[in-house]
């Protein structure tokens, strides 16, 4: 797949809740996701697709209600894309609010290899 179509594939599945499928499909089994320095609950840096799979279930235990998701993008530059994603949600513990984030992926032979996240830590 071009990283066109996997950046379409990806937003596509997002919107629809099929999170495991992305990893499933899209990811890159040695594939690295960045996190916010300073961010609380999670490493900066998380290798290989079980230590994402182990992040990403740590993130579901701190959620307490998923409202919805907007996605703006993706754009696609070379064997990158980027979108904004607007999260309705209401963690554990906390009001309901709107969490937006800049997501940048890498792509190389077909597959997200690399995936980094940018937003307010307030």
């Amino acid at each position: 797949m071009t990283t066109e179509e996997v950046a379409q594939k990806w937003k596509e599945y997002c919107l629809t809740g099929q999170m495991d499928q992305v990893q499933e499909e899209l990811y890159a089994i040695e594939c690295v996701s960045l996190e916010m320095e300073g961010v609380e609950g999670f490493t900066q840096r998380a290798e290989g697709m079980e230590a994402i799979k182990a992040k990403g279930k740590i993130w579901e235990e701190m959620v307490e209600e998923f409202h919805g998701l907007e996605i703006e993008g993706p754009i696609v530059a070379g064997d990158h894309f980027s979108a904004i994603l607007k999260m309705d949600i209401t963690m554990k513990e906390q009001p309901r609010r709107v969490d937006e984030e800049v997501a940048v992926y890498r792509v190389a032979n077909g597959k997200i290899v690399s995936e980094q996240f940018f937003y307010d830590l307030g």
